[in-house]
């Protein structure tokens, strides 16, 4: 990209900062974990819109102590000349001006990821304190602000012949719910600007007691490199990762993707460094040209026999795995989110290049050619058998919500923003839940054994296991491109198994089998695990529940000495009614873990790893996470 001007007189203003503070989520998303990222989010965008600019190529990020966090690049440093219209430095109004900065008009960008952010501003408005550091035009400036509110004016300081911006911010506790910074959600963040971003290296630390962790990200190979770290867990069923590459006057597109002997797809899509996780123009562009160049290079090398229907885009994308990254100059970003595409003319120009250059790799490599097709003729096959399958279980009435599966104890009320279906392990424990539960607006569904691990079956498969036919049944939503949120039963789904290894297998196979086939349910907040004690302690006429090791000698060490007995529950069917109810069911004194899908990728990665057929990833995670699990049952 051409390096362009970037000075006071590029500062352009849309509108003010009035209502951050007031309705702070309209910004944000959330004032929760969500949120919070956010912030850190919104100031390493800046930085990476300058490696973008052809000047940064080296960003620290640190989480401190106190709970600040600290981003520091060696890009242009924010321009530090007065705004006459402002009577203001720039360094103070790109602070304090909601959307103000190089990229809404001036010269400063060619290609950023800014327009989809709020500005560096909001995390002004939502700090308590924040401390900005700019070298620049050979001397070091600094400001201090309290709240979006500039404590002292901009004082040049001393020489220097670096340049770069330093900010440090501290998350208002008035505005969040936590400061409690997740090290995987962020390091997935600062790992995938790298891949985008070749050569830049990302430092990320985490100084915080008893955490310190640093990791270092910078890659050569850009998105190749990406697509090769996210297949390391899987079966690859060709070595060359696939590679397209195109750029205009207006656009540039890069491409890389490898077919894997799973069933899911894992495609992830991204527009100026901004992962638009609800697709858009180029992910509809790329999907498009796959399906058709897939089912011409089969026609032409007779793959594809005459009286054969041609592959559909679900059977091509199957074991797929892909990285579509494109940058234009003015993105239109469009959704519930901000996270969708919505440029016209990038779907034709993503649509144009995979045709020629995928066609052209194809014939060059007619090895993997062949690979992929009788991976989608596969797939076809199964798709056929899960018609079939989904016609017969029709039939039956199995998959309609008007005949419920016969072991489910359903509710009275039938609004489904007040019920909530708990999905319980074991014949036992569903006995003791249907005693505890309130029957006006709890439904409990219980699961014989281990359900089927869908991410090593098709869907044909998966629709004969009878635990998941009840799942389907008893939701009321179907699943897979079938699935449709409105016909849903319940507004919570409650995930309630023994606090032991096996309660945790069954857990993790569910929530796979809710990620693969309903992942509306997890993004819309829907799902949620029951959190059981994991002990009882009596003193006297005094009982106690302890969720935890430390919990349990919090409670001893109340106690003083007194005398009391302690019982460990490995399993839900050792509680009576009256204690699951008290403990784990009753809305007013239960705890739920809402789950929630922060980051794709990371949920992607983590499934494959502990689902999928490879074995040293799954074993190098448990090993990378056993000194973080506190209760292990023997």
């Amino acid at each position: 990209m051409e390096k362009q001007s970037y000075d006071a007189k590029d500062i352009t203003v849309l509108e003010g900062l009035s209502a951050v503070r007031r309705r702070p989520s309209m910004y944000i998303g959330s004032t929760g974990s969500r949120g919070l990222h956010h912030l850190i989010y919104e100031v390493i965008d800046n930085s990476i819109d300058e490696a973008m600019a052809g000047i940064c190529n080296n960003i620290l990020v640190m989480l401190n102590k106190d709970n600040s966090v600290t981003v520091i690049d060696n890009g242009r440093g924010i321009p530090v000349k007065k705004v006459d219209k402002y009577n203001a430095s720039a360094v103070q109004v790109v602070l304090t001006k909601l959307h103000a900065g190089g990229k809404f008009g001036g010269e400063g960008y060619k290609v950023s990821g800014g327009l989809h952010g709020v500005g560096v501003s909001v995390v002004n408005a939502l700090s308590e304190k924040l401390k900005v550091e700019v070298r620049r035009d050979g001397s070091v400036y600094r400001q201090e602000y309290k709240r979006g509110e500039p404590l002292t004016g901009l004082k040049k300081g001393e020489s220097t012949k670096s340049h770069g911006t330093v900010i440090t911010f501290f998350p208002d506790p008035e505005i969040f719910e936590e400061i409690d910074y997740k090290y995987e959600i962020l390091a997935t963040r600062m790992r995938e600007m790298a891949f985008l971003n070749q050569g830049l290296k990302i430092t990320f630390m985490d100084n915080r007691e008893d955490q310190e962790k640093k990791e270092v990200y910078q890659y050569k190979g850009e998105i190749v490199d990406f697509v090769k770290f996210l297949c390391e867990k899987k079966d690859a069923l060709h070595k060359k990762i696939i590679y397209i590459s195109n750029r205009d006057t207006y656009h540039e597109l890069e491409i890389a993707m490898q077919y894997t002997s799973g069933y899911a797809e894992s495609i992830f899509s991204f527009a100026n460094n901004i992962n638009t996780t609800e697709g858009g123009t180029h992910l509809s562009g790329f999907r498009g040209a796959l399906t058709r160049t897939i089912n011409d290079y089969a026609r032409s090398n007779n793959l594809l026999k005459e009286r054969d229907e041609n592959l559909t885009g679900e059977d091509i994308r199957e074991g797929l795995t892909a990285i579509i990254s494109v940058k234009l100059k003015n993105p239109q970003f469009e959704g519930q989110t901000k996270t969708k595409l919505g440029n016209s003319e990038i779907k034709g120009f993503v649509e144009s290049t995979v045709n020629a250059k995928l066609s052209e790799f194809l014939e060059e490599n007619p090895s993997v050619g062949k690979v992929i097709v009788n991976k989608g003729l596969e797939a076809a096959r199964a798709r056929s058998a899960a018609k079939k399958a989904r016609d017969l279980t029709r039939k039956k009435s199995l998959l309609e919500s008007s005949t419920l599966p016969g072991k489910l104890a359903d509710c009275s009320v039938n609004d489904p923003q007040f019920c909530e279906l708990f999905l319980v392990e074991g014949d036992s424990a569903g006995g003791s839940a249907k005693q505890a539960r309130d029957r006006r607006f709890q439904a409990i569904l219980p699961l014989k054994g281990k359900i089927l691990n869908v991410e090593k079956a098709r869907l044909n498969k998966i629709l004969n296991s009878v635990e998941i036919q009840a799942i389907i049944t008893a939701m009321g939503t179907s699943i897979d491109e079938e699935f449709d949120i409105k016909n849903a039963r319940y507004s919570k789904i409650i995930i309630m198994t023994d606090a032991d290894v096996d309660g945790a297998h069954i857990r993790t196979l569910i929530l796979t089998f809710l990620y693969r086939y309903m992942p509306v349910l997890l993004k819309e907040g829907y799902v949620y695990i029951a959190q059981p004690p994991l002990y009882q302690i009596k003193s006297g006429k005094e009982v106690f529940y302890a969720y935890s090791e430390k919990e349990l000698q919090t409670v001893i060490e109340k106690l003083k000495g007194a005398k009391s007995e302690v019982q460990q529950y490995k399993g839900l069917g050792e509680m009576d009614a009256d204690q699951l109810w008290e403990t784990t069911m009753n809305p007013e004194t239960r705890t739920l873990l809402k789950v929630e899908i922060e980051d794709a990728l990371i949920a992607d990665d983590i499934f494959s790893t502990l689902m999928g057929n490879k074995v040293e990833p799954r074993r190098e995670f448990i090993e990378k996470n056993a000194k973080e699990v506190s209760f292990i049952d023997v």
